[in-house]
């Protein structure tokens, strides 16, 4: 029987609506804003941090900060332990709360991840959500985007999604055959959410057979 769905969604697709619906209709956890409240709470620092680094990679600059300052702390007996909270860092509570998640079961949980993470569970539902790039932008636009920033957004956080899944799972994104159903959201956020509530109702029926 499927416990869990992830969620994972082309920037401005609407996949972040789509999860808090299908939420509501299931009466199940909601694991987006939440999963990283309680990363940054893992990781004992801002919400904002968890949030600037979550399904990205370090830049270079970053990278080598860190690199000298490893060093740094490295020959220093008296120094404290260095803590730096990076992508791996992330990814790490990000994978520890997925994991408590699915255990728990009854939980939709939206990107960062998660399909990797939960990829050869029976119990998963693992949705790819997508749209045309200008139904993207009008969604970005109708939640107070102006044009030129929701333009911006739709062609940079999927490059740094591409480049996070490339660099820690070593698969291209979106990974096709990880995906149970890939749907393009421009048939409506309800239609949506019945398409995903039929494929979990066909998987359950083929593991009941």
């Amino acid at each position: 029987m499927i416990k869990i769905i992830t969620i994972e969604r082309e920037y401005g697709s609407g996949g972040g609506e789509i999860a808090q619906l299908l939420s509501k209709q299931l009466g199940w956890k909601l694991w987006d804003q939440l999963l990283t409240e309680e990363i940054a709470r893992l990781a004992d620092c801002p919400k904002s941090v968890v949030e600037c680094r979550e399904e990205k990679t370090d830049p270079l600059y970053y990278r080598l900060f860190k690199s000298f300052l490893r060093g740094s702390y490295e020959g220093s007996l008296n120094a404290h332990k260095l803590k730096l909270v990076d992508s791996e860092c992330i990814l790490k509570f990000t994978e520890q709360v997925v994991q408590q998640a699915a255990k728990t079961g009854n939980s939709i949980i939206v990107g960062r991840g998660s399909q990797q993470f939960l990829k050869n569970r029976q119990d998963t539902l693992r949705v790819f959500l997508y749209a045309p790039r200008e139904d993207k932008v009008r969604r970005l636009r109708a939640r107070g985007k102006s044009a030129d920033e929701a333009e911006q957004l739709v062609d940079t956080v999927d490059r740094e999604r591409i480049d996070f899944i490339q660099k820690y799972f070593h698969v291209e994104w979106p990974d096709r055959v990880v995906y149970h159903s890939m749907i393009n959201t421009t048939i409506g956020d309800e239609a949506v959410v019945r398409m995903i509530l039929d494929v979990m109702q066909t998987l359950d029926a083929r593991v009941s057979a």
